[in-house]
């Protein structure tokens, strides 16, 4: 496998620690709605999926709501987090010290969230300027982790092949999905008495780590020169 030029981050999780945000909010509207749910389902068993995938497994177990109503419910859910990402939102630790030290290499987020929620975490947080416009998100993209079409989306956009790329991810279905796309994969594992990082990643427990990792997979460039 080539060495890594372009680097790929997930947000949530990942750049941003954004997810107890979104837990919370996610447990009191689903709860609401009529569907019950606990910010701890949300980081043991659904962290980094689509919320559409969310809500039909909990319908699945627990009946069909009324569309309309889960349509409300999700907009207020995504209205009072917003207001809690511009407020609260703070980087994951190690983050600005990992994006420093690897400023030379290209890079892009790539995450199953709206892009507008990707560009107000990344605007609260001060890492607007690390990524610009390269966001790739699943809603736009109609694409989502664990497929491997948004990583593979992304990889293409920015120019590179997919083994080039190195994909930073927290959640097992965005580990799954750069490995199925044939990335290199960094498995951010914060969580690591409950998670397992997938056979074929690199297991990182926070990005004070990162810039070490990428260091090693670049040798095989520095010993050639």
């Amino acid at each position: 496998m080539s060495i890594p030029r372009c680097l790929l981050f997930d947000c949530d999780g990942t750049l941003v620690d954004s997810e107890p945000l979104l837990a919370a909010e996610m447990a009191v509207s689903l709860t609401q709605a009529g569907l019950p749910f606990s910010p701890s389902d949300y980081m043991g068993e659904f962290r980094g999926a689509r919320f559409s995938n969310i809500v039909a497994e909990l319908q699945r177990r627990h009946g069909p709501i009324d569309p309309q109503r889960l349509s409300h419910s999700e907009g207020e859910m995504r209205r009072k987090l917003a207001d809690r990402i511009d407020s609260e939102l703070l980087p994951l630790p190690g983050v600005r010290e990992a994006l420093d030290a690897l400023v030379e290499f290209p890079r892009a987020v790539v995450s199953n969230g709206p892009e507008s929620k990707i560009r107000a975490g990344l605007r609260a947080t001060g890492l607007t300027d690390d990524f610009g416009d390269n966001l790739f998100s699943g809603y736009t993209v109609k694409c989502w982790k664990p497929d491997p079409c948004l990583y593979l989306h992304a990889a293409s956009i920015m120019g590179y092949r997919a083994d080039e790329c190195l994909a930073i991810d927290d959640a097992i279905v965005g580990v799954k999905a750069a490995l199925a796309a044939g990335m290199r994969v960094v498995h951010l594992n914060r969580f690591p008495d409950v998670e397992t990082t997938p056979n074929g990643a690199i297991s990182i427990s926070n990005m004070h780590q990162l810039p070490t990792v990428v260091g090693r997979l670049l040798l095989p460039r520095v010993a050639t020169t």
